[in-house]
């Protein structure tokens, strides 16, 4: 396995001259989310103008879109579009993310509910089992496009076998960029917009390598 340095280093070379576009992608899926949540807020407010609290139906209707939409496009389509940034230079990152999440929708959508579902549960146990979870199954969006013909379910188990031994190595990665999230604060959230795009293509270039690490094993006989 490289350093962490080695994959910041490879993210930043491909995200050199195209920077734009990637801010512009982030800024689309955080806009999608406000713009529901805004609403929500908004229909709630003026159907029950004396209420602090929103209403369960207002909830569920806004946290119903974020399930069918927003967390499909976050998770599979922009990490995807962040991949074939990586590998090809592709700097078509908002098409892509819509492409990579409505062609092949119906696995992206049962990845997303897997992936919360599964991590929720074990987070029930305490939160160190959710984020070890998490890390497990992190593998999952890049798995699913590179391999179409596996299940949500089977490219969330791939994952696992993927992560196996190398948890702790994303842990620890992820950790490395709590410097750049805490100036990215003091710019009032501006700053993650190009963070996103930073961490975003830092996972794909750790998914590349434990990728090549997993397929050099040996197959058992």
């Amino acid at each position: 396995m490289k350093t962490n340095q080695d994959y910041k280093n490879a993210a930043l070379a491909a995200l050199k001259g195209k920077w734009t576009p990637s801010v512009i992608a982030t800024l689309v899926l955080v806009a999608i989310m406000s713009v529901v949540m805004i609403l929500a807020i908004i229909a709630d407010i003026s159907a029950n103008p004396d209420s602090d609290l929103m209403s369960p139906g207002a909830f569920l209707v806004m946290y119903g879109f974020l399930f069918l939409i927003y967390y499909p496009l976050s998770m599979v389509g922009y990490y995807n579009a962040y991949k074939s940034l990586f590998r090809n230079g592709d700097d078509k990152v908002t098409s892509n993310m819509f492409s990579y999440t409505f062609k092949g929708y119906p696995k992206a959508l049962g990845l997303s509910i897997l992936y919360m579902l599964f991590v929720f549960l074990w987070a029930l146990l305490l939160y160190i089992p959710g984020i070890i979870k998490g890390l497990a199954y992190s593998m999952s969006p890049f798995i699913l496009k590179d391999n179409p013909e596996l299940s949500a379910n089977q490219a969330i188990n791939l994952s696992m076998k993927m992560m196996k031994g190398h948890k702790f190595d994303l842990f620890c990665l992820m950790l490395s960029f709590i410097g750049w999230g805490f100036l990215a604060i003091f710019t009032f959230g501006i700053g993650y917009l190009w963070l996103a795009p930073y961490m975003s293509t830092t996972m794909v270039a750790f998914y590349e390598d434990v990728k090549a690490e997993y397929e050099a094993q040996p197959v058992a006989a």
